[in-house]
């Protein structure tokens, strides 16, 4: 009683922060947040975390018509509409971005430089530059200035934004309209400002959007509207996990609840299963979030098949209880406590093993999973006794049930099975032999296509940089890091040269190193004295140089400042190895130009070429081989603890689990369905559950109820990770198969290795 009260207190703390976490739900949809580790150091998944969180509140839009003024006038409509939504917010307009950026650079303007005008200054002769010096006094071929005259005599200030502008297309052009695919454009830029990962299906953003273009079509109806940004893909993701979670959660719910009331044909086993459920699956949120700080939504997705699982325990105790009296259900929890212990343990052991691997998303899963079924189970034991009082009468339903175990066939020493077996060796190892390993980052994902494909159109339009492919820059001091840049830099203006990429983005190109700031000032320094010296003798004017700071930019104070906004994100600050940054790439050809890029990172100390894709997909495939091995080891481990409780039956209990592992890995062969990750977490998986139905049958061989527990318990766990298969999700529908298959064929094949007793009498069912 006291253990049942002390439970109770616990269950209270959960629902206490299932309504506060509901109020303000911490969810995630980020791929790569699924796939990070915990490493203090700058890892390529780590970098692209980094740059993908650097954008994960912006939302891009793109307003495109056949004239500047249709464009502004759909633009203005759809911005009134925007500014009453409460979930976003225009960003900074980006025409005070680059007043604040002059203002900051003005001080240091000698020590800007092109790689043109260096050359220039160091080949020109000093009359020359004095010359046009002169024209661009008074005006004569002198073009557009962004300062006055004697801060710039040598005209270099625009020329070197102009250099620059071109990379910045997205930020400078955003307050007027630029031409391309024979469209004026409008830019704008919000930032969400609420969550819209809610779970309750609404996609608050995209109606947001949607009416907000209506507006636009009103007064502009042939505009193009293009939208693009992290948050639409979160909110796509979100909306997707709500209706998921909805059809398996719910799904699975409502077979459990049927099979036990076809079962027990009482409300009691319904409503008692129905709380170990639902309180298995709030503690199992409660403690991943607690552990986490934030969910991920394919961790939800996953949970939901939970239910399938977890309502075992249940199953288990109200069949054993069934045609017994009130009074021997101490009796019944005693005979019943180790097999379900060591059910459990098996179980838990299977879906923890998915944590050994460091993924945050393998990690979340394995906890939420393990604590979910460890909740249901102290549930059943510590309140079904207390809350389950009346008598409890054996159905007709579960009887036959009970008496289908006598008509499975047993395995003999005789020509059929011999037949059997070697029909099963065939099928395994031809399946095995056509078996492909499959370990592509884009099984992942699955954003909806007309997105992705406005995500590409405005990536091209806008020029925007890759965040699958860049370079990591390293060094032991800030200045190191940024003089390799430099020297990359200088390979990647090549590289544009030829084509092979349209730009790319890096900090020395707005924040030079300190040594490239000496070299440059000494170049301007020298000719802007020499040039106003000799325009001062030949206007007949007394006319002085201007006095820049004596003082470099640094990064500490670059990072301070407004101006480096657009580039914060590039500079990775310090880690245990010193500094870092990265350097990233827009309009990158084709693929096949990728080698000549990983190539050039070769040429340049300190730097790395990063391929998020191969990189992942990479990793994604290491693990799936460790992964494999530790399924062998969870075998022997298994095998070792059901050895210790059983003995020599022990054998009974794992082999039709292992016999449908290998059915289940064959028939993927056969299909032609690659083999990943997934796979390999669904088969360990499979490891814990099928066991459980030999531990049940071997401990409690001639009881029909064992018989009915692993039935009703396996169907509804079959059918829960079924509906997986269902998913939009292409791993966890690959996974969702994998469950189909394995337990389907380990609830199959369990009753075979079973040696028969006489069965139990029940009572006559009513």
């Amino acid at each position: 009683m006291v253990l049942a009260g002390l439970w109770l207190l616990l269950v209270m703390l959960v629902v206490w922060h299932q309504v506060r976490f509901w109020s303000k739900p911490q969810l995630d949809s980020d791929l790569l947040g699924l796939l990070s580790g915990r490493s203090d150091d700058y890892t390529a998944l780590q970098v692209g975390q980094r740059i993908s969180g650097a954008g994960a509140r912006q939302i891009f839009i793109l307003l495109g018509s056949g004239t500047p003024e249709q464009a502004r006038l759909a633009t203005l409509r759809y911005r009134d509409d925007l500014s009453q939504t409460p979930y976003m917010r225009e960003a900074e307009r980006l025409e005070d971005w680059f007043d604040t950026a002059q203002r900051f650079y003005l001080p240091y303007r000698n020590r800007l430089l092109t790689d043109a005008q260096r050359e220039g200054l160091r080949d020109t002769d000093v009359s020359e530059q004095v010359q046009k010096s002169l024209a661009g006094l008074f005006g004569v071929f002198g073009g557009a200035r962004l300062t006055d005259w004697q801060r710039d005599p040598l005209g270099l200030w625009s020329a070197w934004w102009q250099e620059h502008a071109r990379d910045l297309r997205a930020s400078i052009d955003a307050s007027g309209a630029f031409q391309a695919d024979g469209l004026y454009w409008q830019a704008l830029r919000y930032e969400t400002v609420a969550s819209v990962l809610r779970l309750d299906g609404t996609p608050y953003l995209r109606d947001a959007l949607a009416h907000a273009e209506a507006r636009a079509r009103e007064a502009v109806p042939d505009v193009q509207i293009l939208r693009a940004g992290i948050p639409l893909h979160a909110e796509a993701a979100s909306v997707q996990a709500n209706r998921e979670i909805d059809m398996i959660g719910w799904g699975s719910l409502l077979a459990v609840l049927l099979f036990a009331w076809l079962v027990f044909r009482s409300a009691v086993p319904m409503l008692i299963i129905g709380v170990s459920l639902a309180v298995g699956v709030a503690s199992a949120l409660s403690l991943t979030v607690l552990v986490f700080g934030k969910i991920h939504v394919l961790t939800l997705v996953f949970g939901a098949s939970l239910v399938g699982v977890a309502e075992d325990y249940g199953i288990h105790w109200f069949t054993s209880r069934q045609g017994k009296p009130a009074s021997e259900r101490w009796r019944i929890l005693l005979h019943l406590l180790p097999s379900l212990v060591l059910a459990l343990v098996t179980t838990a052991l299977a879906y923890l093993t998915m944590g050994v691997a460091p993924l945050e998303g393998l990690r979340q899963m394995a906890l939420f999973s393990a604590a979910g079924l460890s909740a249901a189970f102290l549930t059943i034991l510590l309140w079904a006794p207390w809350l389950d009082r009346n008598v409890l009468h054996q159905t007709r339903f579960a009887t036959w049930v009970g008496r289908t175990e006598s008509r499975w066939p047993v395995v003999r020493k005789n020509r059929v099975w011999a037949i059997t077996t070697g029909v099963i060796v065939l099928v395994v190892v031809g399946g095995v032999l056509q078996l492909r390993g499959h370990d592509d980052l884009r099984g992942l994902q699955n954003s909806p296509p007309d997105l992705i494909a406005q995500q590409r159109k405005i990536n091209d339009l806008l020029d925007l940089p890759s965040p699958a492919q860049f370079y990591l820059i390293r060094g032991v001091t800030a200045e190191i890091v940024l003089q390799r840049e430099e020297a990359l830099t200088a390979h990647l203006r090549m590289m544009r040269d030829k084509g092979n990429i349209s730009g790319y983005r890096a900090l020395s190109d707005w924040l030079p190193s300190q040594r490239m700031q000496a070299r440059n000032a000494a170049l301007v320094d020298a000719m802007e004295a020499a040039v106003v010296h000799g325009v001062a003798e030949q206007i007949g004017e007394e006319l002085s140089p201007f006095a820049f700071s004596s003082t470099p930019m640094t990064v500490e104070g670059f990072l301070r400042d407004p101006a480096s906004l657009p580039f914060r994100a590039l500079w990775l600050g310090e880690d245990q190895a010193g500094y870092a940054s990265v350097v990233m790439l827009t309009g990158i050809r084709s693929i096949g130009v990728l080698p000549e890029l990983a190539a050039v990172a070769g040429q340049v100390e300190g730097v790395s070429w990063v391929d998020m894709v191969s990189d992942i997909s990479g990793m994604l495939g290491h693990y799936r081989r460790v992964m494999t091995w530790l399924l062998l080891a969870g075998y022997v481990a298994v095998f070792a603890a059901l050895y210790w409780r059983l003995r020599r039956q022990a054998w009974l209990a794992i082999m039709p689990t292992a016999i449908a592992s290998l059915l289940t890995v064959a028939l993927l062969g056969w299909f032609g369905i690659p083999f990943q990750l997934f796979n390999v977490l669904a088969l360990l998986l499979i490891l814990g559950m099928g066991s459980d139905f030999g531990i049940i049958l071997t401990e409690h061989q001639g009881d029909n109820s064992a018989w009915v527990a692993i039935c009703v318990g396996g169907a509804s766990t079959w059918l829960s990770f079924g509906l997986l298969t269902l998913s939009a999700t292409p791993a966890l529908s690959t996974f969702g198969l994998t469950m189909l298959l394995g337990i389907g064929l380990a609830w199959v094949i369990s009753p075979c290795f079973q040696q028969r007793k006489a069965p139990e009498e029940k009572p006559t069912p009513c």
